[in-house]
């Protein structure tokens, strides 16, 4: 169905599409059909493009580089893309633009937006997220990583886990304790930290998909300048949660055309297994069909906030709750489907990332294979499936908070 947000809106439609037709080779079938090197090599090719022509960033004001669109204008230029299977942006840019920058721009300082907005637009600095530790994944106020001023800089010791992109990034942005005595969601301060020093240390921890998305990272002594604070010292577990809303709420009014796709792909495996008219499989059918209409509706709701200047709050964790166990519900349909074929497919993946497939993956044993793998940690990386539901029931339900203890593993680490 092709959404008709005004004229105006039609006509920037036909501006991005004229935009694809000339940038975009003419046998592109979306960037899942490419792997490995190729693949590397178009992200870094088109994110140039999209920077040469101030879309990178492109809802941002264009004092800081971005095109100033409107969210109307950002929307199609994101439904557009994304049915072509057209990346937005570049590789890292998820950490770099839309989480950290986005915050920086709602929360830093005049000179924090001066500094890193434009490195950030260059690609000169590239993000990864230092939230969960060990013993502070769902309970992410528990962490006991902990930054003391020293001086012009803050040292910071602890360690980090399931961190995205560590290998690749020379930017952390770390939740760190700075106030041991204070309540433990009120002594945490965010900070921006160089990777490229000696005391920080990166581990890659291979999936089951046999894929290293995940790192982890320890803090020996590691340093930034005092100045790296976003937001106020102590003041972390604000600016954290806002970049989790930015977080959870990316893609939120495209993220149905992926599903959709994946959907589609999942209706021609069954036709072709000649299992489409099986009544089981057309129950599951119209069930997936209906949860991907609701992720559709969740984003034009999204857009509503958008265009009234809000930015995304407690509801994105019903989005993020949706799709995680809707993927993981119809990778498990379509394994089904496949029988023992499945057990014997690994090693032919060409999918990769996280979430739904991308547009133009083949429609294989061996991806869906590794859609299942990589749809087991939808419902835990960005939040647990149990940390969301807390947000919807105390923020958006207004049910009785859960009893919170200042006591744990972060007070026993300050000792």
């Amino acid at each position: 169905m092709q959404p008709c947000h005004g004229p105006e809106a039609e006509t920037y439609r036909e501006f991005i599409n004229g935009f694809l037709d000339e940038n975009l080779p003419a046998d592109w079938k979306g960037i899942g059909t490419l792997v490995g090197q190729e693949r590397i090599d178009f992200y870094n090719s088109w994110r140039q493009v999209l920077a040469d022509n101030k879309l990178l960033a492109p809802n941002w004001p264009a004092e800081y580089g971005g095109a100033g669109l409107s969210h109307i204008e950002h929307v199609v230029l994101n439904e557009e893309f994304a049915k072509r299977g057209v990346p937005t942006a570049g590789l890292n840019d998820g950490f770099s633009i839309g989480m950290v920058g986005n915050t920086i721009l709602q929360m830093g300082t005049d000179e924090q937006k001066a500094h890193y907005i434009p490195r950030i637009l260059s690609g000169e600095d590239l993000w990864c997220q230092g939230y969960s530790e060990p013993d502070a994944g769902s309970d992410l106020a528990n962490l006991g990583c902990r930054a003391v001023l020293d001086g012009d800089q803050w040292v910071i010791n602890g360690q980090k886990i399931w961190t995205s992109q560590a290998t690749t990034a020379n930017m952390i942005f770390v939740l760190a304790r700075t106030d041991p005595d204070a309540p433990k969601h009120k002594g945490i301060s965010f900070l921006l930290v160089p990777m490229d020093q000696p005391g920080i240390e990166i581990r890659p921890i291979t999936n089951i998909a046999g894929q290293d998305h995940f790192n982890e990272v320890f803090f020996s002594d590691a340093a930034c300048p005092r100045d790296n604070v976003l937001g106020g010292v102590n003041n972390g577990w604000v600016v954290a949660n806002t970049l989790l809303g930015y977080e959870r709420g990316i893609g939120a009014t495209t993220t149905h055309l992926k599903f959709r796709a994946e959907l589609d792909a999942f209706l021609e495996l069954a036709r072709q297994l000649g299992k489409a008219e099986d009544p089981l499989v057309r129950q599951q059918a119209a069930r997936f069909h209906s949860v991907v209409e609701i992720m559709r509706y969740q984003g034009m709701q999204a857009l509503t906030g958008f265009l009234v200047g809000k930015p995304p709050g407690p509801e994105s964790s019903l989005g993020k709750l949706r799709w995680s166990h809707y993927h993981r519900e119809i990778t498990e349909a379509a394994l089904d489907l496949l029988g023992p074929a499945a057990t014997v497919a690994r090693g032919q993946a060409t999918r990769g990332g996280l979430g739904a497939p991308d547009i133009g993956t083949a429609n294989t044993a061996g991806n869906w294979l590794a859609s299942f793998y990589i749809a087991r940690s939808g419902t835990i990386y960005a939040g647990t499936s149990q940390v969301q539901r807390n947000i919807i029931g105390d923020r958006i339900l207004g049910l009785p908070r859960e009893p919170r203890a200042d006591t744990g593993s972060w007070k026993e680490s300050q000792r």
